[in-house]
């Protein structure tokens, strides 16, 4: 059964969940009080540990979770001053994310619930994203007492989904990518312009002296109407530097237009997203749309998606983003999602599995 909320909140039914994030290279973790409020949120990042790689070395990012979670669950309930008789229940992803991470979280989770008999709830990493907007402030209230149906963007290192929410925990994937997530894209063409790993980060910043009009980048054709494509993209940004000189042994040439290149495909990314996102809320006429992931922190996303909502005729729709804190990876989000989950009713067995490819509304 669904319990009706106030606001898209939960002031009525308090909860304090203790969450646990591991599903790729942030070992995190939250306690989180009736799905809003934040009283801690802890993160190890490992990115100076993956940066000589340029991208997240799976087997060596499962090491530093072991590492980490200790410590980082240690702190969580210190900073949050919350008694461990004072949690409701453990919140964990379970998928999806690399194997081997997953793992060290999930098993943390069991273990604290065995010791303190407490109730597990397993939460989708995807849907944490979207909870993001209940967290603190609440800018899910600016869409009024009822939020749905509302259109969801997921867009990170590893996602890239459109998603309709028609109410908590029902979910409709409408949209996908069909090879590269968009962050996944940007960390390789940043390694393609010797910019270093994240990618994101590194590709908006040189792009801010870019033109991004100098290079068009071609739009992938697709059956599906609000699924992407960026592997072309990519493609195409490594014709462009070898027509300029490319790399050679691991140098780029100094011809390299790399602020042009950057700044061009950072605004094809954009359109793309923005367009297939502004055609789905329209066609399901929701209420607003949120983003979430990494690549949510993004400026030129933000600029144009709010500019194509804002002058949408007859009516604007509204655009949320999280704040810059809750983009990336995190424990607050999921804890936000667990929230839900156990005012519905949900509670995992101690059997339960990491779901590594784990789908949302699928």
């Amino acid at each position: 059964m669904t319990i009706p909320m106030d606001n898209g909140l939960s002031e009525a039914h308090p909860t304090r969940i203790l969450a646990i994030e591991t599903s790729c290279d942030e070992t995190a973790a939250a306690v989180i009080d009736d799905g809003r409020r934040i009283r801690s949120n802890v993160v190890a990042s490992q990115i100076t540990l993956h940066q000589q790689y340029g991208g997240v070395f799976p087997e060596m990012a499962s090491r530093a979770h072991i590492e980490a979670i200790a410590p980082v669950l240690q702190r969580a309930m210190s900073e949050a001053g919350a008694p461990w008789e004072s949690l409701d229940a453990v919140a964990v992803t379970k998928g999806p994310g690399l194997p081997g991470s997953l793992v060290v979280g999930v098993n943390a989770a069991k273990g604290i619930c065995l010791a303190r008999d407490l109730p597990l709830v397993g939460v989708n990493h995807l849907e944490g994203h979207i909870y993001s907007h209940w967290l603190d402030d609440a800018p899910i209230t600016r869409l009024g007492g009822n939020p749905f149906p509302l259109l969801a963007l997921i867009v990170s290192g590893g996602h890239t989904e459109l998603v309709l929410v028609r109410d908590h925990g029902s979910y409709e994937l409408i949209g996908y990518t069909v090879d590269d997530a968009a962050g996944e894209a940007f960390d390789k063409v940043a390694r393609m312009l010797g910019l270093g790993y994240p990618g994101g980060p590194a590709i908006e910043q040189v792009a801010r002296s870019g033109n991004p009009a100098r290079f068009k980048f071609s739009r992938p054709r697709l059956d599906k109407p609000f699924n992407f494509s960026f592997s072309g993209a990519k493609t195409a940004v490594l014709y462009v530097t070898r027509r300029f000189g490319g790399m050679t042994d691991g140098k780029l040439s100094p011809r390299v237009p790399v602020a042009d290149i950057a700044a061009s495909f950072q605004e094809s990314v954009a359109e793309w997203l923005v367009e297939k996102t502004m055609r789905a809320a329209e066609l399901y006429d929701v209420k607003g749309i949120v983003v979430g992931g990494g690549v949510s922190a993004n400026r030129v996303l933000r600029e144009r998606l709010n500019a194509a909502a804002g002058s949408r005729q007859p009516s604007p729709i509204m655009v949320l983003f999280p704040p810059l804190t809750l983009c990336t990876d995190n424990a607050a989000m999921i804890g936000a999602a667990a929230h839900f989950a156990y005012l519905r009713g949900q509670r995992d067995d101690l059997d339960m599995d990491v779901l590594p490819d784990l789908k949302i509304g699928a």
